[in-house]
């Protein structure tokens, strides 16, 4: 029974990841949830209380596998410049990437503190990645700046989002060349 749970519990967060990339928070509601997975709509609510509940739980599984994929792309570089780059590219080339685009859907939604929390939470630990690389380049306030860079990749990631007039590769340039000016402070 608890393994049947589990694999029910996973098909529905793997439909919400699949409609958020596909039509945004609007398009995550339970009746899609219960469409998509075969479940009745009643059905859905045992799993979970709310839409902000789906959203804390994709945020819990999803956002830590991604961390991870900037966090070894930084480890792979050789030197601080070479780690804001990583951390810049890595982000950008993870906007196609279903799970971020789930992520990236819920972060603008309308969600109850819970999970906003647990989203600036994992933001958080983002940034804390580039500041060690940030004080190396001898930024003054390292922190700060990792927060600003982040500002400049979320910005980045937006126009990618939408859909802009300029392709992905020439928005990530863009990113990397003012987040490696701006950060040697």
């Amino acid at each position: 029974m608890a393994e049947h749970r589990s694999m029910q519990r996973a098909a529905l967060l793997d439909a919400a990841r699949s409609l958020l990339s596909e039509g945004g928070t609007e398009a995550l509601t339970f009746p899609a949830l219960a469409e998509r997975t075969g479940l009745a709509r009643s059905s859905v609510y045992e799993y979970f209380r709310s839409r902000g509940a789906v959203v804390e739980e994709l945020c819990e599984a999803d956002f830590p596998v991604w961390a991870a994929e900037v966090s070894a792309a930084m480890d792979a570089a050789d030197g601080p410049q070479a780690k804001v780059e990583a951390y810049v590219r890595q982000q950008l080339a993870l906007v196609g990437d279903r799970r971020h685009r789930a992520v990236v859907a819920i972060s603008a939604s309308e969600l109850d503190a819970a999970a906003r929390e647990k989203i600036r939470a994992a933001h958080g630990g983002l940034v804390t990645m580039i500041v060690a690389a940030l004080g190396e380049m001898g930024h003054a306030q390292p922190r700060l700046a990792a927060m600003l860079l982040q500002g400049v990749v979320d910005a980045a990631v937006r126009r990618t989002e939408l859909g802009a007039a300029e392709e992905p590769a020439v928005i990530a340039e863009a990113a990397v060349s003012m987040a490696l000016r701006g950060v040697q402070g």
